[in-house]
């Protein structure tokens, strides 16, 4: 059987490596007799698993000490209410730049817990860009300043971090976690679900500042308690064990066959501009996020014609391309290139490309 290059924003395609190991160790984790989807999350070989997770998790994004790394489920979007829930406790307040769907869904359930405000936003340019700030709007007293470090649907990605002062910054990097190397000292918080550059869906990544581990709301739901969550090393229920494992492996791919996250950035880099490079020269392809604000993971293009664009994700999905369709908010297609998409992927859609649009003048 062939596998398809999956160009999906998530649920995404894992490391070959990865999937491998995974299924030698399904019947048989490591002469425990069972595989990690049954075991006990109070067993000792779980209990192993998870300790390695965690001292990897810290080890490949240099995590420092005074940060805490909490396994919670419910996907980042549980994170939009977790997050003022916990941290929205001071003033009352708190700053959300809007640029793209998601930290759109973030400012709005944040806002059902206190005072919100939009600092910046480029939706009226279709989010085609990071929005440009001003920071004389942003509020000194705020308890946090949220954004989406790249966003999924359009294409973009932070490249200058927003100057917040004391005002811890928060970060939703669902689908960059892992892309290069981050400086977590930057922020007071970062969250991401696990299943576009992790894991399999079930398991979010939070991690947070030691002195922002207070008191939540009055009301707040204990499994959304980063202190409890905290306190019972994320065991306060059954964690997703699966997901944990699997990013255990994630973890020990970049760390032993990349290299790191400075290489996979190199790699990242380099496979993106094999892409962005093929647009900025095409005349039937043209690629939607400004250039200044391109991601490096999900990259976005149209042909100017609706009827073309879907002409080409059917070309492709029957070429081995899948999952090429643009989000409804965007249309055109998505090349979604996380980590585990090799660079041979990126190679073989430009040509499909190539060809399409000589087939289509």
């Amino acid at each position: 059987m062939s596998r398809v290059y999956n160009f999906s924003a998530g649920p995404s395609m894992l490391p070959e490596p990865v999937l491998q190991k995974a299924a030698a160790e399904m019947m048989d984790y490591q002469g425990s007799g069972q595989s990690v989807m049954e075991m006990s999350h109070r067993s000792k070989v779980f209990d192993a698993i998870y300790q390695e997770t965690q001292a990897l998790w810290r080890e490949v994004m240099n995590i420092p000490d005074n940060y805490k790394v909490l396994f919670m489920q419910g996907g980042a979007s549980t994170q939009f209410a977790a997050v003022p829930m916990n941290l929205m406790t001071k003033s009352g307040k708190a700053d959300y730049v809007l640029s793209g769907q998601f930290s759109t869904k973030a400012y709005k359930e944040a806002a059902r817990y206190g005072d919100c405000k939009v600092v910046g936003s480029s939706k009226e340019d279709n989010f085609s860009h990071i929005p440009l700030l001003d920071p004389k709007e942003f509020r000194p007293d705020a308890d946090y300043f949220h954004i989406c470090l790249n966003n999924t649907i359009y294409g973009t990605v932070w490249k200058e971090l927003p100057d917040t002062g004391n005002v811890p910054l928060v970060a939703d990097i669902s689908s960059c976690i892992l892309s290069k190397p981050i400086d977590v000292s930057k922020f007071g918080l970062l969250y991401a679900g696990a299943q576009k550059n992790v894991a399999p869906a079930g398991v979010t990544i939070v991690i947070v500042r030691e002195d922002l581990l207070g008191e939540p709301m009055e009301g707040t739901p204990t499994m959304f308690n980063y202190k409890v969550m905290s306190e019972n090393d994320s065991m306060y229920n059954t964690p997703p064990c699966w997901p944990i494992y699997i990013s255990k492996l994630v973890l020990e791919w970049i760390k032993n066959d990349i290299g790191g996250l400075e290489k996979m950035e190199e790699r990242n880099v380099r496979k993106a501009q094999l892409l962005y490079d093929f647009l900025d020269q095409s005349t039937l392809f043209k690629g939607c996020a400004d250039k200044d604000s391109r991601s490096i993971m999900n990259v976005t293009f149209v042909t100017g014609d609706k009827d073309l664009d879907a002409k080409f994700v059917k070309e492709s999905e029957a070429a081995g391309f899948v999952n090429l369709k643009g989000h409804r908010s965007v249309g055109g297609m998505r090349a979604s290139i996380y980590n585990a998409m090799p660079e041979e992927g990126i190679v073989k859609l430009v040509e499909f490309m190539k060809k399409f649009e000589l087939e289509n003048k």
